[in-house]
């Protein structure tokens, strides 16, 4: 479903522009990195993946310790929007 204010859509854009400049701007730095260290640049290849596989744990439990907090900060101030809201 796509969203009615044009304000969101626009927001999405630039967001996704920036994930691209990002992308393009790594992929520079590598190609850098290949023709004055080569070895360096395929190994940093090779090891990528398995570093992300390694910290994948660590950003789980980060989800869900947020999740945690935020349900914990809900409750606490769920009397507050009652009452802001008589």
């Amino acid at each position: 479903m796509e969203p009615t204010n044009p304000q969101l859509r626009n927001n999405e854009r630039s967001t996704q522009r920036v994930g691209e400049v990002k992308a393009i701007i790594k992929f520079l730095l590598w190609c850098i990195l290949l023709v004055f260290c080569w070895p360096l640049a395929l190994l940093a290849l090779v090891l990528y993946p398995i570093v992300w596989l390694l910290l994948l744990p660590f950003r789980l439990v980060g989800i869900a310790v947020g999740g945690v907090l935020a349900l914990v900060s809900s409750i606490i101030f769920l009397p507050a929007r009652v009452l802001r809201a008589v």
